[in-house]
């Protein structure tokens, strides 16, 4: 199988596990990337989560990011149809079935079951992109615990928290 094949079916299986958007599927994603297929390391993976997080636009561009340097202009076209396509395409067939079974008695509590999934996954990401960093122990737990606390329960912006972070990662890595 050519490496864009593989990187088109790598991020198109991650897109149909993707319940809360790209950033809750990470660690499968540095599963898939780091791990079984050996095309990043932890340091680039973080650095490039880090880029695409930075940059304007939908966290989709992680998948992006990681599919450029994984294999040039193609692997990012890969990486992003992978992502986008198969999600969409079931989002859109599951809106008909929802349509259909508006009245269903079961239906909202499964639809209500899919949140802790998503906070779930979000969190594990957190936790992966602290164990990627160089500094894994206490401190990056913290930060991953006050930065969820900070989004969740206040109004501000999840951009003080990506400025907060670069401000101490710039302080601790003097």
């Amino acid at each position: 199988m050519t490496l864009l094949l593989q990187i088109l079916v790598t991020f198109g299986i991650l897109s149909l596990v993707a319940v809360g958007g790209a950033n809750a599927v990470l660690p499968e994603m540095h599963r898939q990337l780091v791990e079984l297929h050996g095309w990043l390391d932890d340091a680039t993976f973080a650095q490039l989560y880090a880029l695409a997080q930075a940059a304007p636009g939908l966290n989709i561009l992680v998948a992006s990011v990681m599919g450029w340097r994984i294999g040039g202009a193609g692997g990012m076209a890969m990486a992003t149809v992978g992502m986008l396509l198969p999600s969409a395409v079931l989002a859109w067939i599951m809106a008909g079935l929802v349509q259909r079974l508006r009245g269903a008695p079961w239906l909202k509590p499964a639809q209500g079951g899919l949140v802790p999934i998503a906070v779930g996954l979000l969190l594990a990401a957190g936790l992966v992109m602290a164990e990627a960093s160089s500094q894994f122990g206490l401190l990056p737990l913290v930060v991953v615990a006050v930065s969820s606390v900070f989004v969740w329960r206040t109004s501000y912006s999840p951009l003080w928290v990506l400025m907060g972070g670069g401000v101490l990662g710039s302080i601790l890595l003097r």
